[in-house]
């Protein structure tokens, strides 16, 4: 069926088609009167997908010849939205919406073509696929009937409840609710509750919506528990058998205080001829999470450990990731490890890879491994035993970040949050996270092993998961480019730009004021890096070779390409395994980087919710922050513990104020008055909007 859809598509895609009806069809494709049903499955599928329309006249055409356009449905608060596409978006008025609700698949007529800069206008003709069918919100009841108003308000739209469909849910309930009859355009839908959540007030409920919405399942089917019941709470000598047994190698782990998978040990020591071995060990996850069972589907279904504010959704049990599998000290535990030789210029000379058995010395913390290299007393005396191992990490993390920067490799020191929060879920201090040489360590001992296990995989022409990293956008780069030749920096060449003009960049921009508001429009210039079955390179690090091997307890595509290795090792790749892992590893590469954005957005959400429950009780405080965004609409400012608030450009009143483009500044048109980024305001919390994760910012007095 798959093989006749293509081909069947590619005929009527085909520049010497013309519309024509089934029969005519099934006569050009020589299909008799026996199979035409199955032509006419092909044509319903084709339609369903947006790809074919069919006419009035009952022709059949592509999308394209019937002057239409598939997209994504964007919806506004207000009932207007946007069908996204590649060209500019395509308007559509609240009248022409005909029903469809944020991130529909949608078929759009273009009713009104746009030369200029501003959208097309469009109507909606087809919803093709629903974006949501459960949708998250607060419940409200009315005499006779209830009202879902979505989390969402991009919906545009409460959700009818009848009073036979309120599962027992109250007014200020935070529901799930499932759409039933959608939406004719005139008339809000209907829907009915599946699921109570909690009061909006109740602690963790907010969090929980979230996870909600997204669809995440934070337990594990009963299925997943009852196959890991017998897995051992310790590591048998029948799975000992065969490995490379490491338990007398000094090594550590290095994590933050808080990390309870711990997934990477490493060891170090100088060789006779000057050069460096070490050892970066992986926990064998695979050794208990076996392909094909309802724990590695699930797994493959999660892709990822999710790590919110309060909590963390992991891709494996507890009894797995903070149990058998992590490389907790001073226990037996299986690894592979990644044992290189390093030369005093950086490169690996030699390694292996093998399955082993370790025993971790110590579990190391980022702080205390600082405070050693600080030379800080009373922590030295405590691991007396592991300075001199810090030390020779430290020096090797150095060699290898040379080795990176010299052959171009970007280095973006984003700054990120950490929300402390009570026991009722209610934040009390939010800091910026400190990096530090500990984590520069840890980091460099990863990115090492991460491209020696891809290049060898790479030469040894085995199906892989490799994290890819394209080449920047074009249009976007320059846009980029021209920004910064317009604060004065001065740019060789606009075109083919390589990792290592944008490395000059960034050495330039070091210490000044600007630095933090020009790296992150930097890496907003970029692509975003993703799992490929192909080895298309890292442009960010430079590197020609590159996959993730270092957390397969929490990331499925370190733990795939663990069972490709493990499967190479020990018993070679039949014609037919490698026939199977050739589409296992492009299915797990999509799987993934899907599963890897939804990660990003929650924690993004999360992160946006809390900061504004902090400065919910911040109104009328003034803050000192600097420009971080300027926008036709406003200026963003961000304060020193990350929190990010808008001055909307309608409340400058003393002027009326003007974004321009070119020079990315905001100009006053009477006084003249400039705003450039990263200047420094003192700026007063006007208002906040937990619900719309919005934070008001105006000038002080004093600007």
């Amino acid at each position: 069926m798959k093989n006749t859809k293509e081909s069947i598509y590619n005929f009527i895609n085909s520049e010497e088609y013309k519309p024509m009806n089934i029969r005519d069809l099934a006569k050009v494709l020589e299909i008799n009167n026996h199979d035409i049903i199955i032509l006419e499955e092909v044509l319903s599928l084709l339609e369903k997908e947006g790809k074919i329309v069919r006419a009035h006249n009952g022709k059949y055409m592509t999308i394209a010849c019937a002057g239409l356009v598939l997209g994504k449905f964007q919806g506004h608060e207000k009932g207007f939205g946007f069908v996204l596409r590649e060209e500019a978006d395509v308007f559509i008025s609240a009248k022409c919406t005909n029903g469809a609700l944020n991130k529909d698949l949608v078929l759009c007529q273009v009713t009104r073509e746009r030369s200029d800069s501003k959208s097309s206008e469009g109507e909606i003709v087809r919803i093709i696929e629903r974006g949501k069918e459960k949708i998250v919100g607060t419940y409200f009841q009315n005499q006779n009937f209830g009202f879902v108003v979505p989390d969402d308000k991009k919906m545009g739209t409460d959700i009818y409840i009848a009073r036979s469909k309120t599962n027992g849910a109250v007014s200020g309930h935070k529901v799930v609710v499932k759409i039933t009859e959608w939406l004719d355009g005139r008339k809000s839908p209907d829907g009915e509750i599946l699921e109570i959540i909690g009061h909006k007030d109740d602690p963790g409920v907010d969090i929980m919506s979230i996870i909600k919405d997204y669809d995440v399942s934070v337990e594990f089917p009963e299925s997943v528990y009852k196959q890991i019941e017998n897995i051992q709470a310790e590591v048998t000598q029948e799975e000992i058998k065969g490995r490379i047994d490491l338990r007398d190698v000094k090594m550590v782990t290095i994590d933050g205080e808080d990390a309870k998978d711990l997934d990477d040990a490493v060891s170090i020591e100088k060789l006779a001829n000057g050069h460096y071995q070490l050892g970066v060990h992986i926990a064998d996850v695979t050794n208990y999470v076996k392909e094909g069972t309802p724990l590695d589907k699930e797994a493959l279904k999660r892709a990822t450990s999710i790590y919110l504010v309060d909590r963390v959704i992991p891709m494996l049990p507890h009894k797995l990731s903070n149990g058998i599998c992590s490389l907790n000290a001073g226990v037996d535990r299986l690894a592979l490890s990644c044992i290189m030789e390093i030369d005093n210029l950086g490169k690996v000379v030699k390694h292996e890879t093998a399955e082993t058995v370790i025993k971790v010395d110590r579990r190391m913390t980022y702080t205390n491994v600082y405070k050693i290299l600080d030379l800080q007393e009373e922590v030295m005396k405590e691991y007396a035993d592991f300075v001199d191992m810090f030390k020779m990490m430290r020096e090797l993390a150095g060699i290898l970040t040379e080795k990176r920067h010299t052959r171009g490799a970007l280095d973006f020191d984003t700054e990120e949050a950490k929300i402390k929060l009570d026991e009722n879920g209610k934040v009390t201090e939010i800091v910026k996270y400190e990096r530090n040489i500990a984590t520069k360590i840890i980091e460099e001992c990863m990115l090492v092993c991460n491209e020696t296990i891809a290049e060898d995989a790479f030469w040894q022409e085995m199906p892989f998961v490799y994290r890819s990293h394209q080449e920047p956008d074009e249009e976007r780069i320059n846009t980029f480019l021209e920004f910064i030749i317009g604060l004065g920096y001065i740019v060789k060449s606009k075109q083919n730009i390589y990792s290592k003009e944008l490395q000059k960049i960034q050495e330039e921009i070091k210490g000044k004021p600007e630095e933090k508001v020009i790296s992150r429009l930097l890496l907003r210039s970029m692509k975003q890096a993703r799992y490929t079955a192909t080895n298309d390179g890292h442009f960010g690090l430079a590197a020609k070779y590159y996959c993730h091997f270092t957390s397969p307890i929490r990331r499925y595509p370190d733990l795939q390409i663990h069972r490709i290795i493990k499967e190479n090792l020990n018993k070679g790749l039949s014609e037919k395994r490698l026939e199977n892992l050739r589409g296992r590893t492009s299915e797990v590469s999509e799987i993934s980087s899907i599963q890897e954005r939804v990660s990003e957005q929650m924690e993004r959400e999360t992160e946006d919710l809390k900061k504004c429950e902090y400065m919910k009780d911040k109104v009328g405080e003034v803050f000192t922050g600097n420009i971080s965004g300027l926008t036709k609409w406003g200026i963003y400012v961000e304060l020193p513990n990350t929190v990010e608030g808008l001055i909307r450009l309608a409340d400058l009143t003393d002027d009326y104020y003007i974004f321009d483009e070119k020079k990315y500044l905001i100009i006053g048109e009477r006084t003249k008055k400039i705003f450039r980024l990263s200047d420094e305001l003192n700026v007063l919390v006007a208002r906040v909007s937990v619900e719309d994760r919005e934070i008001d910012f105006t000038l002080s007095d004093g600007e």
